[in-house]
């Protein structure tokens, strides 16, 4: 036996014995993933619930349901939006002028609406981390189901001739 031979061989017994660990830690991430981001749509999904915010019934849809996901958080950041620009004249809070009554209200239809984005934007991640997780599992498993199993305890290995 060469000496490439035996760094080759020492190599991929290395290798080998890394792959099946690797597949398993992938499974485990993507798990996690999984459950992480089912947490944080749940938790998002609460929050909106708490707040008992109804979808305005002139919304282009889900009128007069509860925003508690992301496309009736999206309904009713719309809606808000054709009712502020209708109050001002189709001008947004900066084309205002600063003495200008309708500001104040225009600003708050703003934030409103930037905070239902925000909570489609966590949707968005935690579908993300779960679609991501379930694919790293996948991988993880397709790994570990090709990786060459180790000899058992009790087995003896063939001897390298």
């Amino acid at each position: 036996m060469t000496v490439a031979t035996e760094t080759r061989s020492a190599t991929s017994t290395w290798a080998t014995r890394l792959v099946r660990p690797v597949g398993i830690l992938a499974v485990i991430a993507g798990l996690v993933m999984v459950i992480a981001g089912g947490v944080v749509w749940g938790v998002v999904s609460s929050q909106l619930q708490a707040q008992k915010i109804t979808v305005s019934e002139d919304a282009a849809a889900f009128g007069g349901q509860t925003v508690a996901g992301p496309f009736t958080a999206l309904a009713q950041a719309d809606i808000i939006n054709t009712h502020a620009e209708k109050l001002s004249g189709g001008k947004t809070y900066a084309e205002l002028e600063q003495d200008d009554p309708l500001r104040p209200m225009v600003m708050n239809a703003s934030f409103l609406r930037a905070s239902l984005f925000t909570s489609v934007v966590s949707f968005g991640v935690a579908a993300f981390a779960m679609g991501a997780g379930v694919i790293i599992a996948l991988l993880g498993c397709a790994i570990s189901l090709i990786a060459p199993r180790r000899a058992g305890a009790g087995t003896a290995a063939a001897p390298a001739v």
